[in-house]
């Protein structure tokens, strides 16, 4: 592992970028064998707004087009729409820098067939965002689950709750457009759940072997703030126009595993009441857990021989990550699990090896979803 500290380039600076730049800046506190990083150079296209996002997250400067970054930096950080997704982190990779994209891998099969190939074919790392992964209680699950704790998997129930799209007059965003995002609460969601449910039971249960799905969209257009084409600012004046909504609302799926293992997934941004609640249940010959993001440091663990289930608090000393932070049962947050996949991502980049999630993973994933799609738009099950 080389000395010299990473330069870091990351394409987008508002959700994502915020909570990526913390990370970075909380690594050398609390990690300190980490990847030495510098903030390079931050990118967009509004340069009053950048040049601020530049000074207050820590970046030595910004830049208004990804095509004068991608070969000057180590790491590539690609946090925009998911339309943009392919082809800065295809020139990255061409360069032989290492690129963390965000999830959905891109907003169309074909594209993320491309940046998968691209991985393959690069001698730098490649990661994709899929940070429930790095949770110490999810941590915690998969090495119950791998050692065989819950038996024979026979039931897995994933679902993604929010509500922030059940006004009617809430507005439109480039996450309601199909072009630019591929899909809606099924790839915005939906991809999150999948991917984690594969991580936990994969080992144990196979690979999907088929589903069906069934899409909706509740509101069919929305107000549109002036200005909102979809940039990466995403921001303007209120507007008397309306723009039409060409995604998912929610979606549902049955799934089957190879060992016959059944699955549900669901998500929406219509469940009225719910903020962020991503849970996930997974049932065994020997025993089952459940968890909840808004209670993530908490698994509820019932294994061979218990009479009921058990509130496990995944803050113990030796349970994942968790020497690195705080004492017994002083708990972690969500923006935590981006310090961890950041530590993970960056020391495999570090090494010149490679890192899980990767973009083959995020492929897989995406194939998922568009046969989720398919299944809709068919009326039918399809094998995978």
């Amino acid at each position: 592992m080389s000395d010299t500290p990473l330069s870091v380039g990351v394409l987008g600076y508002r959700f994502m970028g915020k909570a990526h730049a913390n990370a970075l800046a909380r690594l050398p506190m609390f990690f300190p064998e980490a990847p030495e990083v510098e903030r390079e150079v931050i990118v967009g296209r509004d340069e009053e707004a950048l040049a601020e996002a530049a000074d207050r997250l820590g970046f030595e400067r910004y830049a208004t087009d990804w095509e004068d970054v991608v070969e000057e930096v180590d790491v590539f950080y690609n946090l925009g729409p998911n339309n943009v997704h392919a082809d800065p982190s295809i020139a990255a990779l061409e360069a032989d820098t290492h690129v963390f994209c965000e999830k959905p891998l891109a907003h169309t099969l074909e594209d993320a067939e491309r940046m998968r190939d691209a991985a393959r074919d690069s001698e730098a790392t490649a990661g994709i965002a899929f940070n429930y992964r790095f949770i110490p209680a999810i941590q915690y699950a998969k090495n119950l689950i791998d050692a065989g704790e819950l038996g024979e998997i026979h039931h897995v129930r994933g679902t993604y709750l929010q509500d922030w799209l059940v006004d009617p007059e809430a507005p439109w965003s480039w996450r309601n457009s199909k072009e630019l995002a591929g899909s809606g609460a099924l790839g915005d969601l939906g991809a999150h759940t999948i991917d984690l449910t594969r991580f936990l039971v994969g080992d144990r249960a196979g690979d999907i072997a088929r589903l069906s799905g069934q899409l909706q969209t509740f509101v069919d257009e929305r107000p549109v703030p002036g200005g909102d084409d979809g940039s990466l600012s995403g921001e303007g004046g209120d507007s008397a126009e309306t723009r039409e909504v060409t995604v998912d609302d929610a979606y549902t799926a049955q799934v089957e595993f190879e060992n016959g293992a059944v699955a549900t997934y669901e998500a929406s941004r219509f469940a009225t009441g719910c903020k962020n609640d991503h849970s996930v249940e997974i049932n065994g010959s020997k025993g089952s857990l459940k968890f909840s993001l808004e209670r993530l440091n908490e698994l509820e663990l019932l294994l061979e021989g218990d009479r009921g289930f058990q509130t496990i608090n995944v803050t113990e000393a030796d349970d994942p990550y968790m020497e690195h932070w705080w004492p017994v049962g002083h708990v972690l947050g969500w923006e935590h699990t981006f310090v961890h996949e950041n530590y993970e991502f960056l020391t495999a980049a570090a090494a010149g090896e490679e890192h899980s999630p990767s973009f083959e993973d995020g492929y897989r994933v995406q194939e998922l979803l568009a046969a989720i799609e398919e299944s809709d738009a068919s009326g039918q099950w399809l094998e995978v």
